[in-house]
């Protein structure tokens, strides 16, 4: 993608860190286990971390991302922790799939600003009428910050963008706030991050 290519997160997935961690996102965390097992798609999924949770909680998991290495340390974490993940190198625009999810994780998925918009619209032709969005990404207030995120402002969220781009979503859930993130060596310290849980209409 024009901002971060496939280049740029082989080259970082590529450390022998986990970059973010092996334990799933807080939030993500949390909003899964209210919720009974099914179907879920995590897009830009990384090293694999909220999907190997999510298999060890009995979902059935698709992810996807454009980096290699994202692909090769998620499978080396799932094979560690003996579960299944159908995960794919795929582009979020050209991500194909026959199955209806109940449930997508959008954990931190910066895409270019460009897309984004068609990017969320195309993942949730995947999810099911009355599926579940468990939601967290930077917000532009991150801008600056040394706990992570996007350089570009554009790629960061606001409330009004998160309302525009999601319009088929009927939010139970939507917050900015302040947080503390630690989550491996680049997401660490306090952070301005967007939330939502959303239900698709």
């Amino acid at each position: 993608m024009k901002q971060y290519p496939a280049d740029f997160w082989n080259e970082r997935y590529g450390e022998k860190e986990y970059i973010y961690g092996t334990q799933p996102n807080v939030f993500f965390k949390e909003q899964l286990d209210q919720l009974a097992a099914g179907n879920l798609l995590l897009p830009a999924e990384g090293e694999g971390r909220n999907a190997v949770y999510a298999a060890l909680q009995g979902w059935e998991v698709v992810a996807f991302d454009i980096s290699t290495s994202g692909k090769e340390k998620a499978m080396q974490l799932s094979a560690a922790q003996k579960v299944a993940l159908d995960y794919q190198v795929t582009g979020v625009l050209d991500f194909k799939t026959d199955i209806k999810f109940d449930a997508i994780g959008l954990c931190y998925t910066h895409f270019p600003v460009e897309i984004r918009k068609d990017a969320f619209q195309h993942l949730l032709k995947f999810l099911k009428p009355n599926g579940t969005v468990i939601f967290e990404a930077f917000a532009k207030a991150q801008l600056g910050k040394p706990s992570g995120g996007p350089k570009n402002r554009d790629m960061l969220f606001s409330i009004e963008e998160i309302k525009n781009e999601f319009p088929e979503i009927k939010f139970n859930f939507l917050k900015e706030e302040t947080i503390e993130l630690s989550e491996g060596n680049y997401h660490k310290g306090k952070a301005e991050v967007i939330r939502f849980i959303g239900i698709k209409k």
